[in-house]
């Protein structure tokens, strides 16, 4: 089991492998975070528009863990984009989800869905709301630390200028063939930690040929090889699976890709 962890700009320790929960159904979410906290995942990562949270907080109470012992992220609903909504959203959560606390909160997106990278209108003075319901909601201790996801350089300037608390991590679609290199160093120049989700490009990876023969020299699944590149470049892994089996692969991930291999994947 894979069990690293990574510093947020305000102390807090964050486990490096999660468990990526989009598109898991709420009736079987609880079986499956049980399951995976029982193998050793110290990470759940779920969201609003999910609609699992119940789920979530249900399997980890089924677990037997402590709660202090599992770091859970949610995320504000990209299509919330006022300070009023945002608030109630994270009181929401919180009572779905039966916990006191979320690790992590974050918003989904600068933009709504429906208008993601396309359309111009970034949501700046919005974004900057949700910010502010999210600041409060860590300074009341519902929640352990705050960020973002899928906000890119001009996005998260906008942010910085009025925050009073910096955004502490940038969630962002991340794998081997589409490597965010310049916001990741953005991102690290201002002390965000940076995660990954679908490590393994919605099992696109998993068809290519190239990969097949990297991860046949390592001795691993082409899944474990994906998981371990987003893991080497520093970043949070949340790869996302309903397979007993695989869940335990994504998290066998004790090895070390060369830094020639580590140059080749990057310019995949």
């Amino acid at each position: 089991m894979f069990k690293a962890t990574k510093k947020l700009n305000n102390g807090v320790s964050v486990p490096q492998l999660a468990l990526g929960t989009w598109l898991i159904d709420d009736t079987q979410a609880a079986e499956i975070v049980c399951s995976a906290i029982r193998l050793g995942y110290r990470h759940i990562d779920t969201a609003q528009a999910y609609e699992n949270e119940r789920g979530v907080g249900e399997g980890l109470r089924l677990s037997g863990i402590k709660r202090e012992q599992v770091f859970v992220t949610s995320k504000v609903a990209a299509e919330i984009k006022s300070y009023e909504k945002a608030a109630a959203s994270i009181d929401e959560s919180l009572r779905i989800s039966g916990l006191d606390y979320m690790d992590l909160m974050i918003i989904h997106c600068p933009q709504p869905w429906s208008e993601y990278n396309k359309s111009a209108y970034r949501y700046e003075k919005e974004n900057r709301e949700v910010w502010s319901a999210l600041e409060e909601a860590y300074a009341a201790g519902k929640v352990r630390a705050i960020g973002v996801s899928n906000f890119n350089e001009h996005d998260l300037e906008n942010l910085w200028a009025t925050a009073h608390v910096k955004p502490m991590v940038n969630q962002v679609h991340c794998h081997i063939g589409n490597t965010p290199l310049r916001l990741i160093d953005f991102c690290e120049q201002r002390e965000m930690l940076m995660e990954a989700y679908s490590p393994v490009a919605h099992g696109e990876a998993l068809k290519n040929e190239r990969l097949a023969r990297m991860a046949e020299k390592y001795g691993v699944s082409i899944a474990q090889l994906c998981i371990r590149y987003c893991l080497q470049l520093g970043m949070i892994a949340l790869p996302k699976t309903t397979n007993p089996e695989h869940l335990r692969q994504n998290a066998d991930v004790n090895f070390e890709i060369s830094d020639d291999d580590m140059m080749c994947l990057k310019q995949m």
